[in-house]
């Protein structure tokens, strides 16, 4: 028995492809009958018209990899030296604690 993720495979267009949409899209006048013509959803044609208005040369990076601005960039930097920090934080807040147990073992009283 088929189920529906058997007939919906997911398709995936390299670049070259879209670019060429979004070219043909921009000299048509009918997008639902590009899209027919192509086999994929007018509103595909039109999302891919708008990443590559937004993000002019650096639309489309494929491999689910999410175009990031200098600044976002920079953020995921900023974040990933944070959680690194706290990381190192919480380890030596344990090691004090263990070694600033009252038995006298570790301190100097």
């Amino acid at each position: 028995m088929l189920n529906l993720t058997d007939m919906r495979k997911r398709r995936r267009f390299d670049r070259e492809f879209k670019q060429i949409v979004i070219e043909l899209s921009r000299n048509r006048e009918d997008i639902s009958a590009l899209a027919s013509e192509l086999d994929i959803s007018a509103d595909l044609i039109y999302r891919w018209r708008r990443e590559s208005e937004i993000h002019r040369g650096a639309s489309f990076p494929g491999q689910g990899n999410k175009i990031l601005t200098e600044e976002e960039k920079e953020i995921v930097r900023l974040k990933k030296e944070l959680r690194d920090a706290q990381l190192e934080r919480d380890i030596l807040k344990k090691a004090v604690s263990i070694f600033s147990k009252n038995d006298g073992k570790y301190s100097n009283s």
